[in-house]
């Protein structure tokens, strides 16, 4: 099959809807289907067409009205120049799919793409974005009930974002199936260290925001540090947050027993999952957690947030404990257990390395093809 996979954001940004269809175009196109990867040309000094990886990266100003006058008269010529580079690349690759990654001005333009079968995939972007933007745009509102409405197939990475599906954006209860998010099981990681001082850490990845509750994670760490002098925190990612979070550190008197790393490579996150003596998500709100699926590979006893999807990947008192992250005392008690006892955090990696099997992205990839099947 020709398949166009139509992310909001691919490299070089790296984050989780990239990761996620990064590893389903490398599972599908070595499986011999023919991937090229769409997304947003943000920002517009990026090419518009580039190979990455040995797949086609084609990239298209697709924008949205905002309020202001100016926007609002230059958005018609606007529209209309995306829209019709987007139906060139189609007429040219000839697409059996467009299977839209984490709905935006991406979700918006090609369910205005007449002639190919459409397929979204919700990824938590109507709860987890920085800004809020569903609640502020009414243009992306509108733009994702008629993506639903015009898709041949809907999917959601977890049940909790289905549910916010049926619940804000009018799907028809039942129409929408859960598909995971995968991780890649197969061969060597490659390990690149990370200079750590401390004989053991507690582990939090993601980007710095407010959402992802890493100042939550550090008011429970600070109960924990006065009692467990050889134990640090890294926090690994970048965000508009990192200032204040370090900041935070400082007024709780953690100096030296935080690192703040800023971005890591693939194999620094690799080596830090290896290191870890827990795995913490402390999300205010998570939709899925792909984090969660690499710490379960890497067999780390993990904490999750009890808020959102997370739970349905790692169970509490199975494949991992679950933790309110408001709940500092709650929060900090959970890590503190996968600390102190030592067949709880052989139960819980023997556990989380059988569960983690479920999410391969061999099993994914076939998923997500005979949904492809179905709808063309």
């Amino acid at each position: 099959m020709r398949i166009a996979l139509f992310p909001s954001a691919y490299a070089p940004w790296v984050g989780g809807v990239e990761e996620l269809t990064r590893g389903l175009a490398f599972q599908l196109a070595g499986s011999g289907d023919e991937v090229e990867i769409w997304t947003l040309r943000h920002p517009h000094t990026l090419p518009a067409q580039e190979e990455i990886g040995g797949l086609r990266v084609r990239r298209f100003a697709l924008p949205l009205p905002d309020a202001s006058p100016r926007s609002l008269l230059a958005f018609p010529h606007a529209a209309r120049a995306g829209m019709r580079e987007l139906r060139l690349a189609a007429d040219e690759f000839r697409p059996d799919v467009v299977h839209v990654q984490c709905f935006s001005a991406n979700g918006v333009y090609a369910a205005a793409l007449r002639g190919t079968p459409l397929v979204v995939s919700l990824q938590g972007e109507t709860v987890m974005d920085d800004r809020d933007i569903y609640d502020r745009s009414l243009a992306l509102r509108l733009g994702l009930r008629l993506g639903l409405r015009r898709a041949r197939a809907v999917t959601a990475c977890s049940a909790f974002v289905l549910a916010d599906a049926y619940r804000r954006f009018g799907l028809p209860e039942g129409r929408g199936t859960v598909v995971p998010n995968g991780v890649d099981l197969a061969g060597e990681r490659a390990l690149a260290p990370l200079s750590v001082p401390f004989d053991r850490f507690v582990l939090g990845l993601g980007r710095v925001v407010r959402k992802k509750g890493f100042d939550l994670l550090l008011d429970a760490f600070a109960r924990l540090a006065p009692h467990r002098p050889g134990l640090g925190l890294v926090v690994g990612g970048d965000g508009p947050e990192r200032d204040a979070l370090a900041e935070r550190v400082r007024e709780l008197g953690l100096d030296g027993r935080v690192l703040l790393p800023g971005s890591l490579s693939r194999a620094q996150v690799a080596w830090a999952m290896a290191n870890a003596s827990v795995f913490v998500l402390p999300s205010r709100v998570e939709p899925f957690g792909i984090v969660v699926l690499e710490a379960l590979r890497a067999r780390r006893p993990v904490v999750v947030s009890t808020h959102g999807g997370a739970t349905e990947i790692a169970r509490d008192e199975r494949e991992a404990l679950a933790a309110d992250p408001f709940d500092a005392g709650a929060l900090a008690t959970a890590i503190a257990r996968t600390l102190d006892e030592e067949a709880l955090r052989e139960r819980l990696a023997r556990a989380g390395e059988a569960r983690v099997r479920a999410f391969d992205w061999t099993l994914v990839a076939e998923r997500y093809r005979s949904i492809y099947r179905s709808v063309t």
